[in-house]
């Protein structure tokens, strides 16, 4: 009998001690994230593509008191809407792009380019159950590059679109810039979620790149304004550096 009521003390003692979660998501971090985003563009750049996306990595470091955060941003970015028809030159009356062989080429425009930044940033209005959770405000600069992309057509030519003549149409800009992101994070004490969610925003400085157009019969160099705004959800990995003990938790 005494036997079986010290199991059971045992038993209850394990129990209560499983269930005090020791909370993992404390002292330095350093957060690798992977996120993805749709914008709308306005002021020039909304002239020239339409809705685009992004997918990027991020890596910042969260400081053990008072989550401050410094980071490095990358992204990709891209775009099936393209306003400017730069080929408008080579299609015939019905729209089309003939290739080599003398047959319609299938030509797409797209858009692409890179954001890649540094930025500051901090939690706030957090709780005192988790102090890794909640407000999460950033500000960044870097640099942005666009183009517009002339996809081939994977079964003929066009030899007025070879890679050198390509340079030619594509309206290359990149210049600095300026980001900001405001939302919400959540890394949870046991460490099973970890993400953020929140409204982000880009203002660039650019420029034209290419010394010459072949549709304008003309240089492009003058500055531009590009801004884009939108939703952006990442998933974070993160890996903690405790204060107390030589241990990495992850």
């Amino acid at each position: 009998m005494k036997a079986k009521i010290l199991v059971f003390f045992l038993f209850v003692n394990t129990y209560f001690a499983a269930g005090q979660v020791q909370n993992l998501n404390q002292g330095t971090g350093y957060l690798l994230g992977f996120n993805y985003g749709i914008n709308l563009p306005a002021a020039d750049l909304g002239d020239r593509f339409g809705q685009h996306f992004n997918a990027g990595i991020s890596n910042e470091w969260l400081t053990a008191s008072k989550n401050f955060i410094f980071g490095i941003d990358g992204q990709f970015i891209f775009g099936q809407k393209v306003k400017t028809d730069v080929l408008a030159q080579l299609r015939t009356a019905e729209g089309h792009i003939y290739g080599n062989d003398k047959s319609i080429a299938d030509i797409q425009l797209r858009q692409r380019g890179f954001y890649i930044g540094a930025k500051i940033g901090k939690i706030l209005l957090s709780s005192d159950e988790n102090p890794r959770a909640g407000l999460k405000i950033t500000l960044g600069a870097g640099f942005l590059q666009h183009k517009i992309r002339i996809q081939d057509d994977p079964t003929r030519t066009v030899p007025q679109l070879n890679e050198d003549y390509k340079k030619g149409y594509d309206r290359l800009s990149n210049g600095w810039a300026l980001s900001q992101f405001i939302g919400y994070q959540l890394l949870s004490t046991d460490k099973r979620l970890n993400f953020y969610i929140g409204i982000e925003g880009l203002q660039a400085f650019t420029a034209g790149r290419r010394s010459f157009n072949f549709d304008t019969q003309s240089a492009d160099n003058s500055s531009r304004v590009d801004i884009s705004y939108g939703i952006k959800a990442g998933w974070v990995l993160p890996f903690y550096f405790g204060r107390a003990q030589n241990e990495i938790n992850y």
